[in-house]
């Protein structure tokens, strides 16, 4: 299969010169800057009036592999389409999965799979931990091990965490084109459930929450983020970014419906 590209404007006597930074300049990433799985480049043609050359992509091995991050648990490992053994779907830009699983391969630890005796057997198996004692320890430790039986999809935009490497330092980009989050219109969505037990009896929870990263413009007073024109967005949380909307369901408690609605509208994919 072969990809034909708009064509790249040189002048007169221009070398061939860096084809990765040619094809940046596009205007946007390339199909071979996805996962590394496609790169070959070849020309075919030059107008001489026009002073164009015309670049080919064709499917194969490329240099230009995206990899997951040093210290996660599937480092050096290429990212690839489709879901990855955590829930992590990076080209789609979806998590679906136990809610540790989306943080346990950041520790270099595996993924759980539901059965606390055959992860701690696991952690010792792969030389994690020296026995079942220090494997439990070992898992206790992270902050998510709590969480572990609980379910979590979680969606994002590109400006979030894009599924390509658009700036070429060899990880996925985020907030490509701005220096921060801020103005950059990312925007996740976290929707958690489970259940709990009491007395017996089984009950059931979810939530779910939106949030948005703010502008500039925006200012922050006693931890909500407000509009230039007083509107309030939202709470803030991980410093560039605000709550937007809130939903709490739960059949032990009775909670139903909306725990925060932003004044400011609860819609994703504008500026803030």
């Amino acid at each position: 299969m072969t990809l034909s590209l708009p064509a790249v404007n040189l002048q007169t006597g221009a070398e061939f010169g860096d084809m990765t930074q040619i094809l940046r300049n596009l205007g946007s990433c390339p199909p071979c800057f996805e996962f590394g799985t496609i790169c070959e480049f070849s020309s075919r043609g030059y107008d001489v009036q026009k002073g164009t050359v015309l670049f080919f992509l064709k499917l194969g091995p490329s240099p230009f592999l995206l990899t997951y991050s040093f210290g996660h648990y599937l480092y050096p490992k290429a990212l690839k389409t489709g879901n990855d053994i955590f829930g992590y779907n990076y080209h789609t830009m979806m998590f679906n999965g136990l809610y540790a699983n989306a943080y346990l391969g950041r520790y270099n630890l595996p993924p759980y799979e539901g059965d606390d005796q055959t992860y701690f057997q696991r952690l010792v198996t792969e030389g994690k931990a020296a026995d079942l004692a220090a494997a439990q320890a070992l898992a206790e430790s992270t902050w998510v091990w709590p969480y572990r039986n609980d379910n979590l999809i979680m969606k994002w935009n590109d400006a979030w965490l894009a599924n390509q490497d658009c700036d070429g330092d060899g990880l996925l980009d985020r907030h490509y084109g701005f220096t921060s989050y801020l103005d950059s219109g990312a925007w996740l969505t976290n929707h958690q459930s489970g259940t709990y037990e009491v007395n017996g009896n089984i009950y059931f929870w979810n939530y779910f929450v939106k949030i948005v990263a703010v502008s500039q413009n925006d200012r922050l007073v006693n931890e909500i983020w407000y509009k230039p024109d007083g509107t309030e967005i939202g709470p803030a949380i991980w410093g560039e970014f605000a709550i937007i909307q809130e939903v709490y369901n739960d059949t032990g408690t009775g909670d139903h419906g909306i725990l925060y609605r932003s004044p400011a509208g609860p819609g994703l994919g504008k500026n803030w």
